[in-house]
């Protein structure tokens, strides 16, 4: 029984360790600093002062979707509609759940011209896409985790336990347990999946007309305008075929857009 015991002990261990790893890291003192720096440059209203500070952040490789909202919310000070919208898309790609950043989202997406109606989706896709999107990679990650190891611990119960009621119990809980960490990881898996392969931006320019191919002489199909969300689904050169969410399709020039 000990050694049994042991081997449990151990991969415990392995767990939490890997799950302390996954827990986000603090900013460095340097990089805190700046950040202090620029949202004083906000409060002031030097908002592009405060663009500039908080970029250099950015360029040392930081991701942080307080950082990325704040960005937005500065370029909305500035009405710069598109480039507000570009960040809290970034900011909703680390922290899909975070209720001000889908609330300004959602005001700045407010102020673009181009209304778009989406193509209908089976519902069941629908529902499903519309609970992983309630919480980021990490956070479903770190949840499937924390239940995988409840379901161990429940599990060492069931095999130590002499009292009947006991195995039961965590027989039965920590098979709970089991079922919903391995539904958390699904969901982590598939949010880390659409994240990579879908490729978006935003439309930067105040009016962009898309081609049918990549050639600029080609057949003009259709106008977009400053801050409309785009799929990217393939590159040939300096174009980039897009698609909309009406299902619309056709090229436009990469200086047109910057990727989310």
């Amino acid at each position: 029984m000990n050694a049994g015991w042991n081997g449990i002990n151990h991969r415990l261990l392995l767990l939490v360790l890997l799950f302390i790893i996954s827990l986000p890291v603090a900013y460095p003192l340097e990089n805190q600093l700046t950040i202090a720096k620029a949202n004083t440059a906000y409060t002031s209203g030097r908002y592009q002062d405060a663009i500039n500070t908080y970029m250099t952040v950015v360029a040392e490789g930081l991701e942080s979707a307080d950082l990325y909202y704040n960005i937005g919310n500065a370029y909305f000070k500035l009405n710069d509609i598109p480039h507000a919208i570009l960040w809290y898309e970034r900011a909703r790609r680390i922290d899909p759940g975070n209720e001000d950043v889908n609330f300004n989202l959602n005001v700045a997406n407010s102020r673009v011209s181009d209304k778009i109606e989406p193509m209908p989706e089976l519902f069941y896709r629908r529902w499903i896409n519309q609970v992983i999107s309630q919480f980021s990679t990490d956070a479903w990650a770190k949840a499937g985790i924390a239940f995988f190891i409840l379901a161990v611990l429940l599990g060492s119960i069931y095999v130590a336990s002499r009292v009947l009621a006991l195995r039961k119990i965590g027989f039965w809980t920590g098979l709970t347990s089991f079922l919903i960490s391995t539904v958390f990881l699904l969901f982590s898996f598939g949010s880390y999946s659409s994240l990579k392969s879908e490729q978006s931006a935003i439309i930067t320019n105040p009016t962009v007309t898309i081609k049918s191919s990549p050639d600029e002489k080609s057949t003009d199909i259709f106008v977009l305008h400053e801050g409309s969300k785009v799929r990217l689904i393939d590159h040939i050169g300096d174009w980039y075929e897009i698609r909309i969410a009406n299902g619309s399709v056709g090229w436009v020039f990469q200086n047109s857009l910057e990727k989310i």
